[in-house]
């Protein structure tokens, strides 16, 4: 495996949701997107409807919106290694996005620097990019993929490190950590009620803390597969 120097990597991870609270708060020309999308999404028409699977939405770009981005960056070596956590979060996903693109243009000038996250390449970093797009943003040089060779692009992905070529199956964040030895936190919460969270409990916050840990379990699994040692709970520094 190529190694990558773990210091000029911005680990990332976002957390999404849909647009909407509910099915039934959807304008109507958006309803029909929907149902026409649900259509190929529903796999058992007995249980499922274009309204009940409408908390998928958020995993969607056309349908949903980005709530928090978290970034985490490396300083030191050994075991003396820090991480560095900064979230970027809020209900306004262009002044948030404005917020994460300038941090990104003031972070890559100067050498080589690499985007990380789990499963980043389908997700995080194409959701981004048509997120910026939709609010006429200009994507970050370093998300843009657009005029560039396939090794101009440093876009790492933990996923697709550990599949070591093998592309016939996912395996979850928590799935790798756990198989690598790598403690993670045990939350109440997980992606797949995110969407419940923000609009129903109206918790940023607790979202905030799940995107954290899950940017920090990304940076240690890097490492891990980077065979190099982990860090460790008291270098680990949350940025207001």
């Amino acid at each position: 495996m190529a190694r990558f120097p773990s210091d000029n990597i911005l680990f990332l991870d976002i957390e999404t949701v849909p647009q909407y609270s509910s099915y039934s708060e959807l304008p109507e020309s958006w309803k029909l997107l929907w149902n026409h999308k649900a259509s190929y999404l529903i796999r058992n028409k007995e249980l499922e409807d274009p309204e009940n699977i409408y908390p998928r939405a958020g995993i969607y770009a056309e349908f949903g919106k980005i709530v928090c981005i978290g970034c985490g960056i490396i300083s030191g070596s050994g075991e003396n290694k820090k991480i560095f956590i900064k979230c970027f979060s809020g209900e306004d996903e262009k002044i948030l996005l404005i917020r994460f693109s300038e941090m990104l243009n003031k972070w890559t000038p100067g050498g080589a620097k690499y985007l990380c996250a789990h499963n980043g390449k389908e997700f995080d970093f194409p959701y981004l990019c048509r997120r910026f797009v939709v609010h006429q943003i200009p994507i970050p040089a370093d998300l843009q993929l657009s005029g560039k060779k396939p090794w101009e692009v440093n876009h790492l992905d933990t996923l697709e490190l550990w599949k070591f070529g093998d592309f016939k199956s996912y395996t979850s964040l928590n799935l790798l950590a756990h198989t690598l030895g790598i403690s993670t936190p045990k939350d109440d919460i997980d992606g797949s009620v995110v969407w419940e969270v923000y609009w129903k409990e109206k918790n940023l916050e607790r979202i905030t803390a799940y995107c954290q840990k899950d940017v920090i379990t990304v940076a240690q699994i890097f490492l891990r597969l980077q065979n190099e040692s982990l860090i460790k709970n008291e270098n680990i520094e949350i940025k207001s």
